[in-house]
């Protein structure tokens, strides 16, 4: 397949494949810097970018950019602060997407200021694989974190975040076995934390930090360090879980509000799966917001009262992939509109700016 060029600051543009689609009607909308949460606030909601081709993980470099994955196109983009055209800055040709697969997770590394590190999550021919590479030297081999994820065309989880402690953390799925997600000897249907080599963390003696998970694409931390995963049921509710160190989510014995006698985590909040389909997740200030793509809509879920969240832009932007917070305190949304499943328009996918507060 062909991939399309974006226009402008491209940086390493090769030929490879992926979906043809129109051009966009125009260039982006680029919007004025924002140095604060209060004028991203008071801007309103503002698209950053268009025409990005199914967009899935997102994270920012100390001047601010956003680093920004296409599952299917399997580049890694640059988006200004400001807004703009996005620049490519890798093509990912170790990735193979396929269904859910390809390239997923991103992650800017704690030590970028010294190395320029940033960890993908990736989709192979044998496995899904958390991987990094060097910003000084982005056309460099790829470095291998922690290999042997189980893969499939559905439920390969995918998302990546630094932790509190900057440690590297991964939601991964279970691929459609329903038994790894119990199976202590599985990386799947997992939460995973790892040194920044793919190693346990001090005082642990695997990489597995919760277990009993259908398929987590939404990893999350609050002020305290408290972290939160975010995950897809099946046929009835999707999950918020507050997790730590040995819990079980109960997949596949029990879905959505049952701890099955105390056994399990019980969800902070859920939501019928017409509602959510809840993938990407960050905190900003004393709110979890979680990006939903079959519910089409950003849920605000206050932490101190989690069981009363309140949907915003319900149908606005259409399937929405990932939410992050800002460096100015912002939060960015990606949508997912040409994932194969949404009903994307013409200016699709979007990088959005939306208030928080």
């Amino acid at each position: 397949m062909t991939r399309r060029a974006l226009p402008l600051l491209l940086l390493l543009v090769t030929a490879c494949g992926g979906e043809t689609r129109p051009e966009p009607a125009g260039p982006p909308a680029a919007a004025p810097a924002a140095s604060s949460a209060a004028s991203a606030a008071a801007a309103g909601p503002q698209v950053l970018a268009t025409g990005l081709e199914a967009p899935w993980g997102i994270d920012f470099l100390p001047d601010g950019d956003a680093l920004v994955t296409e599952r299917d196109e399997a580049r890694v983009l640059r988006i200004p602060a400001a807004g703009g055209d996005p620049a490519v800055v890798r093509e990912v040709a170790e990735a193979e997407p396929a269904g859910e697969g390809g390239l997923l997770g991103l992650a800017v590394s704690p030590t970028y200021a010294t190395d320029g590190r940033v960890f993908l999550y990736v989709t192979t021919g044998r496995d899904n694989r958390i991987v990094s590479f060097s910003m000084t030297r982005p056309d460099a081999p790829l470095v291998p974190v922690l290999t042997g994820i189980p893969k499939g065309t559905i439920h390969n989880g995918g998302r990546l975040a630094i932790g509190p402690e900057g440690d590297l953390w991964a939601g991964t799925g279970d691929v459609g076995e329903r038994s790894l997600a119990q199976d202590p000897d599985s990386l799947g249907g997992k939460v995973l934390r790892m040194t920044l080599d793919g190693n346990p963390v001090a005082g642990a003696d695997s990489l597995v930090f919760s277990r009993g998970h259908r398929n987590v694409q939404g990893l999350a931390f609050d002020d305290s360090g408290q972290a939160y995963s975010v995950e897809f049921g099946q046929n009835r509710f999707d999950e918020v879980n507050r997790i730590s160190q040995g819990s079980n989510g109960g997949w596949p014995e029990v879905e959505g509000a049952d701890d099955g006698g105390g056994r399990y985590l019980m969800p902070i909040t859920t939501w019928e799966t017409s509602e959510a389909s809840p993938s990407g997740a960050a905190v900003v200030g004393d709110t979890l917001y979680v990006a939903a793509l079959r519910g089409q809509r950003l849920w605000t879920v206050p932490l101190a009262d989690p069981g009363s969240p309140v949907a915003r832009y319900e149908g606005e932007y259409g399937r929405l992939r990932a939410a992050a917070a800002a460096p100015d305190g912002s939060l960015w949304v990606l949508t997912s509109n040409r994932d194969g499943r949404g009903d994307p328009v013409r200016e699709d996918d979007r990088v959005l700016r939306l208030p928080v507060g």
